[in-house]
């Protein structure tokens, strides 16, 4: 089994790539991938990586934001019109998601792909799959839903809709099992993201910050839905905090997409936070940081890699926050959380995602080395569960896919009902 460290460096090929925008050559069967958000370009990036090291000769079509097209994906619609969350957000933006979904079908249907691979985004990707289940083309979707969460009788509805399930996280094929579906466990792609190869003196360096100044790390999503809702209170959340702590240097990673709506949104702010783009900024911010507020995702487990002492909140329209708690079914929303099966680290959630609750809990994060420490041995605990038996998140999830490309076409269509329209 690779460490987490070499996990973590053997990203940095990828992370090259990026930076150059070397394509891949395409000349072979075609692969059509759908990602719908940020954290599904990154791994749709690695993907291709993963299967293009496995056979040069694959050709790439769908849908991806710029780390994909880096590598030579043209995307077939901007991916940033798929980034809604929550169940009252997407209304007003359902028409214009119906019409993408339409044009995904289209392309598909002309291109006759030779595998479809979709990545997370559930509620485009899995009626995607239902709407070309009788094409005969072999699908994958990759991230499981997590219906272990929350509304898991739409469990009943999966079967048809993929050849093969992908997870991310250890329990996942066990409970799906259970439920008489199959599902293969890849590894978590968190593990490749280079995070552990941040510079901290780099990072003050190049933003010009002084070696005593806390780095507070602000995450407020990568969706436009959920900007607007964290931003205004980080905000006010600062101005808190910085009765107590006034060198404070707030620092906000977030994908080149929604910087522009990111910088809108903080122009007026008494102290400007630096806005990281790139990233390898964003692994030296990192590095350089004593703490960090975060929404609740996938950025807990990046920020446990980079060894972060974090808090966790997250704010949704009160109607969309009410239906949740009804269907939610975990004790946890933050995966660093759930994956350990106790409260490592605070979360701070809807009405206690207030400026003056946040800012006496991190507050408390960064006086408290402690608190701190503890949190940090948690999170080793956490990761070591999340490595692949063998070789890289997106060596193993490749490998399935392949496997599932050599096979010859012997399945006949089989029907399977989703989400009415």
């Amino acid at each position: 089994m690779n460490s987490l460290a070499d996990s973590g460096s053997g990203d940095q090929s990828m992370n090259r790539s990026f930076k150059s925008g070397a394509p891949v050559p395409q000349h072979g069967r075609v692969i059509w991938i759908l990602a719908g958000e940020a954290s599904g370009d990154v791994i749709g990036a690695r993907l291709m990586l993963a299967l293009h090291a496995q056979d040069p000769s694959l050709v790439f079509a769908g849908v991806g934001g710029g780390r994909m097209e880096a590598l030579g994906l043209h995307s077939l619609f901007p991916m940033s019109d798929l980034a809604v969350m929550g169940l009252v957000e997407v209304l007003p933006k359902v028409k214009h998601l119906r019409q993408r979904l339409l044009e995904a079908v289209q392309d598909i249907e002309l291109r006759k792909p030779d595998l479809v691979v979709t990545i997370d985004s559930p509620g485009f990707a899995l009626r995607l799959l239902q709407k070309i289940e009788n094409s005969g083309i072999k699908r994958v979707h990759y991230v499981a839903p997590q219906v272990w969460a929350w509304r898991e009788k739409r469990v009943k509805e999966f079967p048809g809709l993929w050849d093969r399930l992908l997870c991310l996280l250890p329990f996942e094929p066990e409970w799906f099992a259970q439920r008489g579906l199959e599902a293969r466990f890849v590894g978590h792609p968190v593990l490749q993201s280079g995070v552990r190869q941040g510079n901290a003196a780099r990072f003050r360096c190049r933003h010009n910050i002084p070696e005593n100044a806390p780095v507070l790390i602000l995450m407020p999503g990568s969706r436009r839905s959920e900007v607007p809702k964290l931003l205004p209170v980080f905000r006010k959340m600062l101005d808190i905090l910085r009765k107590t702590h006034p060198d404070i240097c707030p620092v906000i990673p977030v994908a080149p997409v929604i910087a522009p709506t990111v910088r809108n949104l903080i122009r007026k702010w008494p102290v400007q936070p630096h806005i990281v783009t790139d990233i390898h900024d964003k692994h030296d911010a990192f590095a350089a940081a004593q703490g960090a507020l975060t929404k609740s995702g996938t950025s807990t487990l990046e920020l446990a890699m980079g060894n972060v002492p974090m808090v966790v909140t997250y704010r949704v329209n009160p109607v969309t926050a009410m239906m949740a708690r009804r269907m939610i079914k975990v004790p946890y929303v933050a995966m660093v959380n759930l994956l350990a099966g106790r409260e490592v680290v605070p979360e701070m959630l809807q009405e206690n995602c207030t400026p003056e609750k946040l800012a006496a809990t991190i507050g408390k994060l960064l006086d408290d080395p402690a608190a701190a420490d503890k949190q940090r041995m948690a999170f080793a605990e956490v990761l070591e569960k999340l490595s692949p038996p063998v070789g890289t998140p997106a060596d193993a999830a490749a490998s399935e896919i392949m496997d599932l490309l050599d096979e010859p076409v012997s399945r006949s269509p089989r029907q399977a009902k989703i989400f009415s329209e």
